[in-house]
């Protein structure tokens, strides 16, 4: 399993989102991260979630912590990763 790490692409794999790619954009504690999809690009909003309910992926791309979601939609698009992310 990849390290849980900011800029670190995961599936979300619980709730109303599951099955949309997010990127995470700061480590909360041992066991819940932040995330942004960003909304306007895959449909998930930025929110605490527990690491049970994620699941990683070997993407990653280089965010500082606790970026917003324009900084992360630039990010993703300049790495080429954004048609990754919508499907």
């Amino acid at each position: 399993m990849p390290a849980i790490e900011i800029g670190r692409i995961c599936v979300k794999q619980a709730g109303r989102e599951q099955g949309k790619k997010c990127v995470i954009v700061d480590v909360m504690d041992k066991s819940f991260v932040l995330v942004t999809g960003p909304k306007n690009l895959t449909g998930v909003k930025r929110r605490k979630v527990n690491l049970e309910h994620i699941s990683v992926l070997e993407d990653k791309v280089e965010v500082r912590r606790g970026a917003s979601d324009e900084e992360v939609v630039q990010v993703l698009e300049s790495a080429g990763k954004a048609e990754l992310m919508k499907a």
